[in-house]
């Protein structure tokens, strides 16, 4: 039996031909003259515009936005945390505590989109609140914080774990050791993780449906209720900003690890 070769240009310009041809859609139709997602009627930028006009789409934005940078915050400062925290266990502690840190990330998110509505409804007759912006923050800094630790701990394993205890010999105090030494060691970690969890949080339907409320709204949220009305090209607009925004941040991050790897060569 033969086996089949394809050419190797070829088989990566498949597979980047299934991976981005549903994006070059929604891109052509956010400036389709045609409030149509088969029709194509001339060119347009009043979709952009109106996108901005449309009070309720800026503010689910601007809740998506300061909700999924609040959480990368947080979730980077806990997940850096509990990565240190854990590589300070050994053996069968550690494995255990890295076992319980992967189970958001493995459990479907709409069970834990429901647990998490079910506890902030308990709590919130016990307590008198209602859901909204802290229980979405909250939910999201939940299933965000995982992800930091897969990004963390693969740093701290890597550091040499004698330069905290050579920092403090050369005279820095335990807080100048950590800031000055070993956070720069983890900042590559660091800086991935929060990536990871702004990106997430900014794309999360499920569990931010669950644990959103009657009066707070994030993006995918508005945008599931839109497509019941013909507004693809409103949305598809929309969507072309976010991607733009996101393919930059990504671009400027890997040129800044390009040139940091050339100064090290040097």
């Amino acid at each position: 039996m033969r086996k089949i070769h394809l050419p190797q240009k070829l088989y990566m310009l498949l597979i980047f031909i299934f991976l981005y041809a549903p994006i070059a859609v929604f891109v052509v139709l956010s400036f389709n003259d045609a409030n149509s997602a088969t029709n194509l009627d001339g060119f347009t930028f009043r979709w952009y515009k109106e996108v901005f006009d449309d009070r309720m789409l800026m503010q689910s934005l601007r809740n998506s936005l300061v909700i999924a940078f609040l959480s990368a915050l947080f979730s980077t400062i806990l997940g850096t945390t509990a990565s240190i925290g854990m590589y300070n266990f050994r053996g069968a502690p550690r494995k255990i505590f890295q076992t319980i840190s992967n189970i958001p990330i493995i459990n479907p998110e709409i069970v834990t989109g429901f647990a998490l509505m079910l506890f902030f409804t308990f709590f919130g007759r016990l307590c008198g609140f209602e859901m909204g912006f802290m229980t979405v923050l909250l939910a999201h800094i939940g299933f965000c914080t995982p992800y930091v630790i897969l990004s963390v701990s693969p740093k701290i394993r890597q550091m040499d774990k004698h330069i905290y205890e050579a920092a403090l010999d050369l005279g820095c105090n335990q807080l100048q050791a950590f800031f000055k030494v070993v956070f720069y060691e983890l900042l590559p970690g660091i800086v991935s993780g929060f990536l990871i969890s702004f990106t997430y949080s900014l794309d999360d339907f499920v569990i931010s449906y669950f644990t959103c409320g009657p009066d707070f709204q994030t993006m995918p949220i508005v945008i599931y209720n839109s497509l019941r009305r013909p507004v693809y090209p409103k949305i598809s607009a929309l969507s072309t900003m976010l991607f733009v925004v996101i393919i930059t941040v990504l671009l400027l991050t890997n040129l800044r690890d390009i040139r940091a790897s050339k100064k090290e060569q040097k």
